[in-house]
């Protein structure tokens, strides 16, 4: 590996991790809150505008629609232009936008001021993850990256308490709600601006000084402390030494999308793809439909807001639970697990006759779904080179959101046809394909550096190599 890894992997564990940690969680925090809060804003506008059932459905699906296309075209550009340029930017494109939703006079305009600030959503979501992993020695990279994606659950929880506390008592409580969930970025956009840029892209784009310098400043940090570092291990030496980024950004971006279906790199994110669809698929499959099927088949408790608590609340182990178990047993082993069980739980809730079992199964479901994104999140960066590892991320994030929107309108044609019982099959079957996938064709990422996983998993085709612009290392 190269000597900037090499540095940054003998860090030990500190305050400056889990600042970066808290600074990112923040993030995917307000995110939760924002998607989540639609549910509760949704009843109000579309009685408010005398929306039909089209217009509701689209105004439904556009934080979607806007985090599907921020969500690739930020990762793509933060491979070009950097992590921390398109972490700021897309805050405060989500921030402005969701301010001026609360605002709007017709759902024209509030329908696109949601796509904008769903768009300033995914592209800062998707740049978060591998920007932090990007920082954190191999040893704990598992459990900070799934840690990171647990700070969603609050945003969850949140929204249901802001929901039935704020929208349902208020006139305009749902123009208080948006109010509520843009100002808090205010100050994290503030805290944000303190954030260095990544030492690992910089080496791979040829920006060998300004990577030797934030490491450096890193360092100081930990010496002023009076923290000893350790020794940095042996460096071998680069097989191929890195080349400044050369051509237009529009250039680096297009040899970048193509880089990850080069040779090289197809099985990887087929892998990704597959994963983050079958993932979201499933999800919200069950979350979006689960409380309607469940009212027609004469089960009213998914209505109350008991429910609603207890399933947002069993978020917060399961995210956590998961991201503990990253380090433990490896995230291929937390993907498939959890996808596996979460399908368990799918069919119980299937059978499920009596109030306490809804309840009980639908924790149950919520804790494995949600865990199951917490080894996700912190395998997807992994997997994928530096030079395109939030392109890789990115698309991948993006293809999911096509499960997402495809998974509600496919439960509505199947219903009919196969009842509630199909529905259930249908979803845990792409649930079982999607956790085999990542458990048989998976890399093997804990405990290796993001430069061994690169350069033992990611070298061998040489004509795809040349597609990207990070070096090829020994290690």
């Amino acid at each position: 590996m190269s000597a900037v890894a090499a540095r940054l992997e003998r860090l030990p564990l500190s305050s400056f991790h889990r600042r970066l940690l808290l600074i990112g969680g923040l993030g995917y925090m307000f995110d939760g809150l924002d998607s989540s809060s639609l549910a509760f804003l949704l009843p109000v506008v579309s009685k408010l505008w005398q929306l039909t059932s089209a217009q509701t459905g689209l105004v439904a699906s556009s934080t979607y629609i806007g985090y599907f296309f921020g969500a690739f075209l930020s990762g793509v550009l933060a491979d070009v232009i950097g992590r921390r340029r398109i972490m700021m930017s897309a805050l405060a494109i989500y921030c402005v936008a969701s301010l001026a939703s609360a605002t709007a006079q017709d759902w024209h305009t509030f329908f696109a001021l949601r796509v904008v600030a769903g768009f300033g959503s995914g592209a800062e979501t998707v740049v978060i993850a591998p920007f932090l992993a990007e920082f954190v020695p191999r040893r704990y990279r598992g459990i900070f990256c799934g840690a990171l994606v647990g700070f969603m659950s609050f945003g969850y929880l949140t929204s249901s308490i802001l929901g039935f506390a704020v929208v349902r008592n208020y006139a305009d409580g749902w123009r208080y709600l948006a109010v509520i969930t843009s100002l808090p970025v205010v100050m994290l956009l503030w805290w944000r601006r303190t954030l260095p840029e990544s030492p690992r892209w910089l080496e791979s784009q040829g920006r060998a000084a300004e990577a030797n310098g934030i490491v450096s400043r890193i360092e100081a940090a930990f010496v002023e402390r009076g923290i000893a570092l350790a020794p940095v291990s042996t460096v071998s030496p680069l097989h191929d030494a890195p080349t400044p980024a050369s051509g237009s950004a529009r250039g680096n971006a297009w040899r970048n999308v193509l880089a990850l279906w080069s040779p090289r790199l197809a099985r990887t994110t087929t892998v990704s793809w597959l994963m983050w669809f079958s993932v979201a698929f499933a999800y919200y499959s069950f979350f979006s439909w689960i409380p309607s099927l469940l009212v027609k088949e004469g089960l009213t408790m998914t209505k109350s807001f008991g429910y609603s608590i207890a399933i947002y609340g069993a978020q917060i182990p399961g995210y956590f639970s998961a991201a503990w178990l990253n380090e433990k047993i490896g995230r291929k082993a937390v993907v498939a697990s959890y996808m596996l069980l979460g399908g368990i739980a799918a069919i119980t809730l299937a059978f499920s006759h009596t109030g306490i079992q809804i309840m009980t199964a639908g924790i149950a479901l919520s804790f494995f779904m949600n865990g199951a994104f917490a080894g996700v999140y912190a395998y997807t960066p992994e997997v994928f080179p530096t030079a395109v590892r939030t392109t890789g991320t990115g698309s991948s994030s993006s293809f999911g959101r096509i499960g997402s929107v495809s998974a509600p309108i496919l439960v509505g044609l199947v219903y009919p046809l196969f009842g509630f019982l199909g529905v259930f099959a249908m979803t845990t079957t792409v649930l079982v394909i999607g956790a085999c996938v990542v458990f048989f064709l998976g890399i093997e990422t804990r405990n290796r550096s993001l430069e061994d996983i690169e350069a033992s998993e990611l070298e061998p085709a040489h004509d795809a190599s040349s597609q990207l612009k990070s070096p090829r290392m020994q290690g």
